[in-house]
């Protein structure tokens, strides 16, 4: 019977326990690394994938609380959690009980246990005392239920300082299978640690706040230039409970380092001060101002006294640049920019000064083009992760994050175990209390590989954590704040500290950096967009007398056209980069050349006047305006036949623009107008448009010269007869005084910058 009961999972007398735990202890992880590969009971009698799950997983047991979650003497350890019967029959006489293993030996055995699924006999740790069982009279298919355990932590049986794997399992009998049996089990760790480390590992801990672009290259033409949103979702991440607002709550109470985007925080104090968003083909006024304010405020609190490291604006993507955009002209300018910029934002936002030394490619992964773009940009030090930078010898320990990787760069080595800990949905309590927990033991089995060597370790999560994420990643490190086993340092310190010498210090080869990240880049022909967007804004700026109104928005939309945040994302990406370059085009279209028609030419010389209209708000100076005949027939000052005029306009005005020439032979001539800048680069599209001269010949001198004759001698014949007619009126005595004709209405209509009318006549 006693066989029977151990089999089904059963408690069996204290004494078997007594002896059973030390027998566990004494044979250690040997014992357990063979036990592993048994099969569990869940899995040798595991139904088909159609009917309802059998043994130990008939039950699904989460964990979702765990307090303290690294209990000291005299704590009172309490387990919450919820079972949910996900077979088919009513559980009867349930018994929900904890399990504690034999303590764990290093960061492996960890991972070798989080792997573990389903209950194993002789693997699994019995049950403590039955004072400490919860029961439940019956448990429904289909039906969940809560519990709550709570155990005195000396009734624990933890023996020495380390890392014990927890069980939670619920057991019971069922129609089917009359007696008891495990149905369901949940496992998780209990860092314990009755006494301070003599030595403690100091943990830097990286904050990132990081968002995805949302301003766009456009501004309202008011004096304050209003910035343009693409959406107002940023503002529910900065609402209360939004990511971005409980990324800086929660960060205020935490030992951590701020690795900040300066993007977020020139988007948010643009916000603050008044943007519009888009909303069709308009604009609407946008209605978080209040909120953005808010939350630039409380952020400048919380860093007044912490550390700050600054990305280059936009935080460009260092992967994508060093594989796919270097070989593009000025994409590495536009890094060297967005670091430059970055500094400054943030000192100008935050009123404190950043540290720009550090670049962080993607998920730490780098390679030697990596490392020398990040240099090329000015940073030294360079965080990548283990994952990537792994060690090649036999280390028995992890070493200390700072590397030196020559040139005067070193790379900070983040712990991929634990800057990864806090990845995937953590929505769920269990999810998010089973992170805290490995947390807490990897850190503390960390410490107790070489208790002797004070180690440094580097903590680099996700970029954008979710909310949940960050709310889990508090919970860990807020039960690290009583410095046992860890002390904070932050990231200037720890690139700071003396490497450990036998570190690798190797840069992975480009050949070995990840597949997956390679295909998330940003294409090449991003880059070959950016350089034609960049163009332009270098044409239209030299013609502008405010460069900086176009200059400052459209390089920071350039910088944020190469953001990490596009990764995974590419319609998304060149929708953006098109919207940009969109609006370029159409801003420097507005100062262009008026339409003119077909002119007509009577005489030796006239004058062509050509129209610019310039539509911007500001001014615009250093354009030539260029008029370019294809006849000999037209020239322009006897000089021939092409002629330049240089072009100032006002904002929101035009200049008629009028160009002397001289004609030697009647016919058409086809005449080319463009726009140029001073260095002769074109402007806007060219114009043509035809010029018809008519020469007066001698022959027609002759016919009009007689014709005036004509009437000369017509109106003499006039006065004559007049003065006859006025003299024999007085004769007869009539005296009245002449009716004189009023002046003649002048026909010149007022001056007009109106396209000329078709077959347009030009005299002088």
């Amino acid at each position: 019977m006693a066989q029977a009961a151990d089999i089904q999972g059963m408690r069996p007398s204290p004494a078997r326990r007594w002896l059973r735990r030390t027998a566990s202890v004494a044979l250690g992880a040997p014992l357990l690394a063979g036990l592993l590969v048994v099969p569990t009971a869940g899995s040798a009698g595991a139904a088909a994938p159609d009917k309802a799950p059998a043994g130990s997983s008939t039950v699904d047991v989460s964990l979702d609380t765990l307090s303290p979650a690294a209990p000291v003497k005299g704590d009172t350890l309490t387990v919450s959690g919820t079972l949910t019967n996900k077979g088919r029959q009513t559980i009867d006489g349930a018994e929900i009980d904890l399990r504690v293993g034999p303590r764990l030996s290093g960061r492996g055995e960890v991972d070798d246990a989080a792997k573990r699924k389903g209950y194993t006999p002789g693997a699994d740790p019995d049950a403590i005392d039955d004072k400490y069982t919860v029961k439940i009279a019956k448990l429904p298919k289909g039906i969940s239920q809560n519990f709550t355990l709570a155990v005195p932590v000396d009734k624990l049986d933890l023996d020495a300082s380390g890392v014990y794997q927890l069980g939670v399992s619920v057991s019971g009998r069922t129609a089917a299978a009359p007696f008891e049996q495990v149905l369901g089990i949940e496992r998780s760790f209990l860092p314990w640690q009755p006494e301070e480390s003599d030595k403690r590992t100091k943990l830097t801990f990286l904050w990132p706040l990081i968002a995805s672009p949302h301003v766009t290259a456009e501004t309202r033409s008011d004096e304050q230039q209003t910035p343009v949103f693409t959406d107002d979702a940023l503002a529910e991440e900065l609402a209360p409970g939004g990511r971005l607002q409980q990324m800086v709550a929660l960060g205020s109470r935490l030992p951590v380092t701020w690795v900040i985007d300066p993007d977020l925080l020139a988007s948010v104090a643009a916000m603050a001060g008044g943007y519009e968003v888009k909303s069709g083909d308009t604009t609407v006024p946008g209605k978080n101002r209040a909120v953005a304010g808010q939350w630039i405020t409380a952020l400048q609190k919380v860093v007044e006294d912490g550390k700050v490291i600054a990305l280059p604006f936009g935080d460009p993507d260092l992967a994508s640049i060093a594989h796919r955009g270097k070989g593009v002209s000025g994409t590495l300018s536009h890094l060297q920019n967005a670091s430059t910029v970055g500094a400054s934002t943030v000192e100008t936002i935050l009123h404190v000064k950043p540290s720009t030394d550090f670049a962080w490619p993607v998920q730490g992964a780098v390679d030697p083009g990596i490392v020398d773009v990040a240099t090329s940009a000015g940073a030294h030090h360079v965080i990548a992760r283990s994952d990537s930078f792994k060690e090649t010898g036999s280390l028995p320990y992890t070493p200390t994050a700072a590397r030196p990787i020559g040139g005067g760069t070193t790379a900070v080595v983040a712990d991929h175990r634990l800057s990864t800990a806090f990845d995937g949905s953590l929505l769920r309590a269990d999810a998010s209390t089973l992170a805290v927990q490995k947390f807490l033991a990897q850190t503390l089995t960390l410490n107790e590989q070489a208790p002797d060597n004070e180690r440094s370790i580097v903590v680099a999560p996700q970029r954008m954590p979710t909310t949940a994420q960050a709310q889990t990643m508090a919970r860990a490190l807020e039960a690290l704040s009583g410095n046992r086993w860890t002390q904070p340092q932050d990231l200037v310190a720890a690139s700071e500290v003396k490497p450990d010498p036998l570190a690798t210090t190797k840069v992975p080869r480009a050949s070995a950096y990840p597949k997956k990240l390679r295909n998330q880049e940003l294409p090449t022909q991003a880059f070959q967009n950016i350089r034609t967007t960049q163009g332009s804004i270098d044409s239209f700026e030299t013609i502008l007398t405010q460069p900086e109104r176009v200059v400052t928005p459209f390089g920071n939309a350039v910088n944020r056209s190469m953001s990490t945040s596009w990764r995974g994302r590419s319609l998304e990406a060149q929708a953006y980069r098109d919207a940009v370059l969109t609006y370029l085009k159409d801003l420097t279209g507005e100062v262009q050349l008026i339409d003119k028609s077909d002119v007509t030419l009577s005489g030796r010389s006239a004058t062509i006047p050509v129209t610019v209209q310039n539509k911007l708000v500001q001014g615009v100076d250093r354009l030539v305006l260029r008029l370019k005949s294809d006849n000999i027939r037209l020239k322009f000052n006897d000089d021939g036949t092409m002629a330049e005029l240089p072009v100032r306009i006002g904002g929101g005005h035009s200049q008629s623009v009028k160009f002397d020439t001289a004609t030697s032979a009647n016919g058409r001539a086809q005449v080319t107008a463009r726009l140029f800048t001073e260095d002769g680069t074109p402007y806007g599209e060219e114009m043509t448009f035809t010029v018809k001269v008519s020469e007066v010949t001698p022959t027609v001198l002759l016919v009009i010269a007689g014709g005036l004759l004509l009437l000369v001698l017509a109106g003499v014949r006039m006065y004559s007869h007049r003065k006859r007619a006025v003299a024999s009126d007085t004769a007869n005595g009539d005296g009245g005084e002449p009716e004189q004709p009023s002046d003649p209405t002048p026909d010149t209509g007022p001056e007009s910058g109106a396209p000329s009318g078709t077959g347009e006549k030009v005299d002088r």
